[in-house]
């Protein structure tokens, strides 16, 4: 189990002036916490009675520091004496009139209701936040080594401190200017009509503002894209604003105001949920439009975390020079609470291991100089997911086939570029940022940021599942995912993602050494997914993402999206063959795939059932779909063979041979099996579309295959519930007129 930092604990008096800072820094005002209803505790009526109502809180409700002290009293003495010491702060008796009490059981053990417990709890003379914070704020010790690591990531550089603490007395003056988008968004105290309005997730987008090639942002809120006051250095910390500058301009930049990753780092640093589905990926020669979208969430994610460095490290700092006053300002003030519950803030969720690699490679290039002296394991990194890095000119790229020879690939440029290097979708590497060195491959609970497959998650969640020792606690305090190349992932397994998102912050199961006393208050509130930035990046968009962003992603900021006319893509197919659209009704999405099927059997299948000729291809874009065709064409004792993105080489081999040969009449081909594969197959004669391809690339490629055969005809089923699909293909004007004409059947040549 992974060991956070030890941090020393100490005081600052809190100052009268609440500051804002712009490194983050907030002094948060003490305010009244909602009530959890399955952590409630009532007051004595004994002591009710006795209060003298001219008094100006006959009671008080507990705060959420109590309730967690209640529900961890079980873990040992120390929580049981800090909420009794607690008591008997608030009720005004000293420590004196607390000696007058013996010891009794402790609060969760002793088996007493809550009024028992307020009467009979009570502790002897005993400094119970020093306990806590020897038992609980301090991680687990470690060797000399490690902690010399921790002295390291608790300082920062001379020019840097100065910097910051310039900032830090300033910020009073200079107000709202200078405050960061980090500072506002995590010292944004979260009301319950919030929280009731964001579970309904009902969003409304009230604005929008045009982007390049046909496309608009879109958003929920107030519309913040078409105000130009920018801050200095565009929000980001001057070390890493300094550093990206310059290597923007050494790359051959020149204006770095207007540039595209400029302006999508500022979407990202509005803190809110965002979700570009129109992305034009490097696979598909888009390298400028990726690697600025890269850029730009990898400065945000570094952002993110060296502020999140800092506001800890200026409290240590503070702490250790004031540590007499320490032990009431942690506890009464609101400028200390700086923590989560472990200490991963970052979490981006990539396919494969190759694209892991370009996004950790550009992570370390982004890193400021004195950031990086050392970065450790980099050899090792290198090895297990750089091997093979994809080549700039893909186009003269060669490839080595099945059997070893050096020949040129017939693979569409796209797929070699895409699986070139290690292809690999099983992996998760924690990365953690020190004060002068990057370390790779370190310990979960000890990292800022996790770069990891859905796979690799999925198998840490399983294990965590089946085996109590194993937990995924270091998903509990995550601030920020991105999901790069979603459309990649799509074609895998996107139920994953959704599992994956459904355990992000959650309450941990286990302490790992956290500190309760400076523990954020949303965090201890169960707040922290409506804190949660999403940033779900693609080259297309479906349903399964429109529902992930729609009813996992709770951000209080709001959202923004990005919406685009589509082209379409016909003009890409080759061939003159006749390309048969036929609609069929569909009542809800519920029930359309029993409507495809039905359309299916009864109208397509009995054409090619008794047709003499075979070739027929029957593309198929989900596996639920395969399985449900497949086992169809069984019942009605159908010639046909298999390639699926589960069938066996060896019986896609004979499949292949016996489609061109005519042995099988009709072939079920998926989506998958052509992406992972991209095969070309002979003896076509007629192809059938019973799904559209979410990828659009697909449909022309695919319908290039009936080339040379007699007929070249291509029918294609499609309802009111694909329109993300064929719009993609048919393009959005042409769209709207099959999915609303009365017709239902539709020719394009």
């Amino acid at each position: 189990m992974g060991k956070r930092n030890r941090q020393k604990h100490a005081g600052l008096k809190k100052p009268k002036t609440p500051e804002i800072s712009e490194d983050g820094g907030i002094v948060r005002k003490k305010h009244k916490v909602e009530e959890h209803a399955s952590q409630r505790i009532s007051p004595d009526p004994a002591e009710l009675s006795n209060v003298d109502h001219d008094d100006e809180a006959v009671y008080k409700e507990p705060s959420a520091y109590d309730n967690l002290l209640v529900t961890l009293g079980s873990s040992g003495k120390y929580f049981s004496d800090a909420y009794r010491r607690r008591q008997r702060e608030e009720e005004g008796k000293s420590d004196s009139e607390e000696s007058e009490y013996d010891d009794s059981d402790s609060l969760s053990g002793s088996g007493r209701d809550d009024s028992e417990r307020g009467s009979e709890d009570e502790s002897p003379k005993i400094d119970a936040r020093e306990s806590i914070r020897e038992k609980v704020g301090v991680v687990g010790a470690g060797e000399e080594g490690e902690d010399a690591e921790m002295e390291n990531d608790r300082e920062t550089s001379e020019s840097e401190q100065e910097h910051e603490l310039d900032v830090h007395s300033n910020a009073a003056v200079e107000a709202s200017g200078c405050v960061s988008s980090y500072a506002m968004h995590s010292g944004h105290q979260i009301s319950k009509g919030e929280i009731d309005e964001l579970s309904k997730k009902r969003w409304k987008y009230k604005w929008e503002v045009s982007a390049a090639e046909n496309c608009k942002w879109v958003g929920t809120g107030e519309c913040f894209m078409k105000d130009d006051n920018l801050k200095p250095g565009y929000g980001l910390k001057p070390s890493l604003y300094r550093h990206w500058l310059n290597i923007y301009e050494t790359s051959g930049g020149s204006d770095f105001h207007t540039s595209k990753e400029r302006l999508f780092f500022s979407l990202c640093n509005s803190y809110r949920d965002i979700m570009n589905c129109s992305k034009r990926p490097f696979y598909h020669k888009g390298h400028g439009e990726d690697s600025s979208t890269m850029d730009a969430y990898i400065m945000h994610s570094l952002n993110h975390i060296f502020r999140t460095r800092d506001i800890v490290t200026r409290n240590d700092r503070k702490m250790a020079k004031h540590q007499e006053t320490a032990k009431d300002e942690i506890l009464s003030g609101g400028e200390f609470l700086d923590h989560g519950f472990t200490r991963p803030k970052v979490v981006i969720l990539l396919p494969l291991r190759n694209i892991a690699f370009r996004v950790v490679k550009r992570l370390i290039q982004l890193t400021p100089s004195n950031h990086k002296v050392n970065v450790e394991y980099l050899g090792r990194f290198s090895d297990d997911f750089g091997a093979g890095e994809a080549h700039d000119n893909e186009d003269t790229e060669v490839f080595q086939d099945v059997h070893g020879s050096g020949q040129k690939s017939s693979k569409p440029t796209d797929f070699r570029a895409l699986f070139d290097g290690n292809p690999d979708d099983h992996f998760m590497v924690g990365i953690k940022f020190t004060r002068k060195s990057i370390k790779l491959y370190s310990d979960f609970y000890t990292s800022d940021m996790i770069v990891a497959s859905p796979l690799g998650l999925i198998t840490k969640i399983g294990e965590a599942e089946r085996e109590k020792e194993k937990d995924v606690d270091y998903l509990s305090s995550i601030e920020m995912l991105i999901i790069d190349h979603a459309d990649v992932i799509a074609m895998q397994n996107w139920s994953h993602v959704n599992t994956v998102v459904e355990k992000l912050n959650r309450l941990p199961s286990k302490q790992h050494g956290m500190d309760v006393m400076r523990m954020r208050q949303w965090y201890l509130d169960g707040y922290a997914t409506f804190y949660r930035q999403s940033i779900v990046l693609g080259y297309f968009f479906n349903p399964d993402m429109n529902a992930l962003f729609n009813h996992l992603c709770l951000n209080y900021e709001g959202k923004v999206k990005l919406v685009c006319e589509y082209k379409g893509i016909l003009p890409k197919v080759s061939i003159q063959a006749r390309q048969i659209y036929e609609r069929f009704d569909a009542d809800s999405i519920a029930e359309a795939d029993d409507a495809r099927l039905e359309y299916f059997t009864k109208k397509v299948f009995p054409k090619i059932k008794d047709s003499i000729q075979g070739g027929i291809i029957l593309f198929i874009s989900s596996y639920f779909e395969f399985v449900r065709i497949r086992n169809f064409l069984k019942a009605q004792n159908a010639s046909f063979c298999l390639l699926g993105e589960y069938t066996k080489q060896s019986d896609i081999s004979r499949s292949r041979v016996w489609f061109f040969e005519g042995t099988r009449k009709i072939m079920l081909y998926t989506e998958r099996a052509h992406f992972y594969r991209r095969y070309k197959i002979r003896g076509m004669q007629n192809l059938i579309i019973y799904s559209l391809p979410e990828r659009k690339e697909f449909y022309p490629e695919i319908v290039n295959m009936l080339e040379g055969s007699h007929g070249m005809t291509c029918t294609v089923l499609f309802s009111r519930f694909d329109q993300l699909r064929l719009e993609r293909i048919v393009g959005s004007t042409a769209v709207k007129r099959m999915i609303t004409s009365e017709k239902s059947v539709f020719a394009f040549c």
